[in-house]
């Protein structure tokens, strides 16, 4: 099942133009991190890591991120102060353009993110448009649109949702 959400700027987290899109169940597999991984790498979203998602809002302006849930469950606050929080369990997905603030809402570590970029792009990180709005705002203006879908490939939804 495909969901998407769509998060205005609030003056403190920019948000995007395109959707965040969450897949429920890509994964059935008894080991999701790696299946995750794995498929990660075939459609080109690389630099990948194993982690939980940071208790506090920010964003990405240099490239998009895809968060797949290896194991437990998570609530991510996406979108900023006006935002909205999704529930995400093993087997999950959610690709979050960039600019889109999000965050973990739950103290405990008993899941696991695997994350990854489109072409293996580095990350950079913001937790607000206070400094170099300007230059924040053009940043996410430039990340070019994804080749791939992180676990569909070439003929996703991801690739029909955001052309």
């Amino acid at each position: 099942m495909v969901k998407t959400y769509f998060f205005n700027n609030d003056g403190t987290i920019p948000n995007s133009h395109l959707s965040v899109i969450i897949y429920s169940n890509v994964c059935e597999s008894a080991d999701c991190a790696n299946w995750f991984e794995t498929k990660f790498q075939e459609n080109n979203w690389l630099n990948n890591w194993r982690d939980i998602i940071l208790p506090y809002d920010h964003f990405h302006s240099n490239t998009h991120e895809v968060l797949g849930v290896g194991f437990g469950k998570v609530s991510l606050k996406i979108g900023g102060n006006n935002g909205q929080v999704l529930e995400l369990k093993m087997g999950d997905v959610i690709i979050i353009p960039a600019g889109v603030g999000h965050y973990s809402i739950l103290k405990g570590i008993d899941y696991q993110i695997i994350g990854g970029y489109p072409d293996g792009l580095a990350w950079d990180m913001h937790s607000d448009l206070k400094e170099n709005s300007f230059q924040i705002i053009e940043n996410i203006s430039n990340v070019k649109l994804p080749n791939t879908d992180p676990i569909f490939g070439k003929k996703g939804p991801l690739i029909e949702l955001w052309t």
